[in-house]
């Protein structure tokens, strides 16, 4: 062996690993991508929504299939076409047999060219109709070749009888030429076919639309054993369907066969078993094809409507799942938003929700510590006056320390009815439904108490915009009255706190737009309270509105709980309305600004 064989050998030795290799790597591939397929449809089919969407997608797919493969509207019109075809094509055969035929030494001859020419129903005279003690025989010998001519282009059985219900042709045994061939019938044998086509015909009789008669070949006997045969040698023509053992559809028609108006025999024509059958199944075929097509395009539909619905459901789930059990870490809902459907409104009302939780538990917070730290000034002052009592030497300290104790204590009163009142607040805004109520007559009322009010110098006066749209109750809102008429009270309170003795607070009531956070504007009514006090710190027209907040230098300490504003706003808030705080200002000569005082503008929604 020369060195280039061995060289040629070794090549291929290393070369069969490597390919080896590569098909190993090749099929690893292909199965991880299967195994990935398989996942993800795993994934998939694991949401019961996912697999709701596909079975009631494909489920109507399926009864429409059943539908069309079970009432058998195209088998019954093509086996009605078919008898139509068999009974026209054996009167055309009867006619041409009967009327084709000559008289030659007590015999039939068929002109085959004569025959073709012959229509249905039409009958030909004999050449002498004055011999009616003429006998008309049908000759098998003259007639097979024209039947074979008129029969096999068909694929149709057909039989010709005599008067007495005898066979005299049958196309089956006839050969090429048109010659009567033998033919050994089957043996009879119930053992016929394997189980398999057995239990399959047996499927195919049960599911048929229509019970169908059993059809039997009885061969060679009397053709009156056919109920056709012996209708149409009794002069009438008549069809019947029957279904043969294999479950096969078989149409036969007989026809007389008539010369001068006389029955010399019978034509019997038959499909052939299977013929109806192989195009009943070529059409369901086609329609179970077009079933798959469909149904597979109606699961990947499904698959991407459930994937459209299923998964952001259930992303949405487990989120709300995980805010639930977030007890050290705040979780963030999914954002769907920007989705036109119902799931994008599924997710803004859970983020919406799951952030006024959140913002909630921070107000909760809040107010815990704002609450610890006001009750704990007062409780330190009084502890320490309690402690300093019991050593005061003479009875003006002793008087003092209990004017403290007793201030301290108005204090906590004081700062635990509020507090209870804003802690409250929200869930009785909550629990109550909001009525029509009528804002001038609950300022109005306001107004009224405030002046009556003992030890009152500072005087409330009332404008309204249009008295007769008053009188007329035209400033309603929904709300709660005795809430508003809290938020009035507080602002008023707090006018007439700055104000000086004699002096005037005046509140205003009138129609007036807003701009919503949509940006459209909505009819609304504006109130406004105005004082001629010092005005509002410029770092401060928000803080006025904190809890606890309070900034008054000529009030002696602690007589403020500092939570009016804070339950003003909340009130005004939860009624869909807006509260916020200015100063008037003037310009004096020489251009320097004067504040006038404080003004607080309330607007709230009018109702529809």
């Amino acid at each position: 062996m020369s060195v280039d064989a061995h060289e040629q050998q070794f090549d291929q030795a290393l070369e069969t690993p490597r390919k080896r290799s590569r098909r190993r790597t090749f099929g690893w591939r292909v199965l991880r991508r299967v195994r990935t397929v398989e996942r993800a449809v795993a994934v998939r089919f694991s949401s019961s929504l996912t697999r709701r969407i596909v079975v009631l997608n494909l489920g109507g797919l399926v009864a429409l299939l059943l539908g069309f493969l079970y009432l058998n509207q195209f088998r019954e019109g093509l086996i009605d076409a078919r008898v139509q075809s068999l009974q026209t094509q054996g009167e055309i055969i009867a006619a041409a047999v009967a009327a084709s035929a000559t008289v030659a030494t007590d015999s039939i001859t068929v002109d085959p060219e004569k025959l073709l020419q012959m229509v249905p129903g039409e009958r030909a005279g004999i050449a002498d109709e004055s011999r009616p003690s003429l006998e008309f025989s049908i000759n098998p010998e003259r007639v097979g070749p024209v039947l074979r001519r008129l029969v096999s282009p068909t694929r149709t059985r057909a039989r010709i009888y005599d008067r007495d219900g005898y066979l005299l042709l049958d196309s089956r045994a006839l050969s090429a030429r048109g010659d009567i061939l033998r033919l050994d019938l089957p043996p009879q044998s119930d053992e016929a076919g394997n189980w398999l086509e057995r239990v399959w015909a047996v499927m195919k009789r049960s599911f048929t639309y229509n019970e169908l008669p059993l059809y039997e070949d009885i061969g060679i006997a009397n053709g009156r054993t056919y109920p056709e045969v012996s209708r149409a040698l009794d002069g009438q023509a008549q069809s019947i369907v029957r279904m043969n053992n294999k479950g096969e559809t078989i149409v036969s028609v007989a026809v007389p066969i008539e010369l001068l108006r006389t029955v010399r025999g019978a034509l019997l024509l038959s499909t052939q078993g299977g013929d109806i059958d192989k195009i009943i199944a070529s059409e369901r075929w086609a329609i179970i094809r077009v079933f798959l097509v469909s149904a597979a395009i109606m699961l990947l539909l499904s698959l991407l409507l459930a994937g459209t619905i299923a998964g952001p459901m259930h992303r949405l789930a487990e989120a709300a799942e995980r805010v639930r059990r977030g007890i050290k870490s705040r979780q963030e809902i999914p954002d769907f938003t920007n989705r036109s459907d119902e799931i994008g409104h599924l997710s803004g009302a859970l983020r919406d929700m799951t952030r006024a939780l959140y913002n909630r538990m921070d107000a909760i917070e809040s107010f815990a510590a704002d609450v610890a730290h006001e009750l704990k000034n007062p409780l330190t002052s009084l502890r320490s006056a309690v402690e300093t009592l019991p050593i005061a030497r003479n009875p003006e300290s002793h008087a003092r320390l209990l004017a403290i104790i007793q201030h301290d204590v108005r204090r906590l009163d004081r700062l635990i009815s509020d507090i209870s009142d804003a802690s409250r607040l929200d869930a009785e805004l909550a629990r109550a439904d909001m009525e029509p109520v009528d804002l001038s007559r609950i300022i109005l009322t306001v107004v009224t108490m405030a002046n009556h009010a003992e030890h009152e110098s500072v005087q409330v006066t009332l404008d309204l915009a249009n008295n007769e749209d008053a009188k007329k109750n035209s400033f309603i809102v929904l709300g709660h009255d005795s809430r508003l008429g809290q938020v009035f009270n507080n602002l008023i309170d707090n006018a007439k706190s700055f104000s000086q003795p004699a002096g005037s607070v005046r509140v205003g009531l009138r129609p007036a737009k807003s701009a919503l956070t949509n940006g459209l504007l909505t009819d609304g009514f504006e109130i406004v309270v105005d004082d001629d006090g010092p005005g509002i710190p410029a770092d401060a027209f928000e803080r006025i509105f904190e809890r606890f907040y309070t900034d008054r230098p000529n009030h002696g300490f602690g007589q403020n709980s500092g939570l009016g504003l804070s339950i003003s706003r909340q009130i005004i808030e939860a009624h869909g309305g807006r509260i916020r705080a200015m100063n008037r200002i003037a310009t004096s000569r020489d251009g320097t600004p004067i504040i006038l005082g404080a003004r607080f503008i309330v607007w709230i929604r009018a109702a529809r």
